[in-house]
C-alpha cells in the first residue's frame, strides 16, 4: 500500500507538470495556464451543480423516510472530484471532470460496490 501511495503522490505530479510544460511549449504558457485555470472554473461550476443536487436528494429522501445510500455515495465522490480538481494539471482536471459526470460516477460506484461485496464477503469466511 506504502509504495502504492508513493507511486502516486510522486509519479502523478511528475506527469501533470510534463504535461503542462509540453503544452506549454506548443500552445505557449499563458494559453496553458488559460486552460488550466478555465478547468477550474468549469470544475467547480459542475461540483457545485452536482453537489446542490445531491444534496437535494439527500433531503428529499429523508423527507420521506428513506436512507440516502446512493446520495450519500454520490455527495462523498462529487468532494473526492472537487479536491482532485484544486490539483493544477491537464490529467487531475480530466479526472476530476469524469467523477462529476454522473455517466462515469455510476461506473465508479458499481465498481466500488462490488469491491466493498468481494471484501465482506472474504472477511465473513475469515471469521
Amino acid at each position: 500500500m506504502f509504495l502504492k501511495l508513493f507511486l502516486a503522490f510522486t509519479l502523478i505530479p511528475v506527469f501533470e507538470i510534463y504535461l503542462l510544460i509540453e503544452a506549454g511549449d506548443k500552445i505557449g504558457s499563458l494559453s496553458t495556464i488559460g486552460l488550466v485555470i478555465l478547468s477550474g472554473i468549469i470544475g467547480a461550476w459542475l461540483a457545485r451543480l452536482q453537489g446542490l443536487t445531491t444534496m437535494k436528494k439527500i433531503q428529499a429522501s429523508l423527507n420521506n423516510g428513506i436512507m440516502p445510500k446512493e446520495e450519500i455515495i454520490d455527495g462523498l465522490i462529487i468532494f473526492i472530484a472537487g479536491v482532485v480538481l484544486l490539483t493544477p494539471g491537464f490529467l487531475t482536471d480530466i479526472a476530476g471532470l469524469l467523477l462529476l459526470f454522473p455517466p462515469s460516477r455510476e461506473i465508479l460506484k458499481k465498481s466500488l460496490k462490488s469491491r466493498f461485496d468481494s471484501i465482506i464477503i472474504n472477511k465473513t469466511i475469515d471469521i
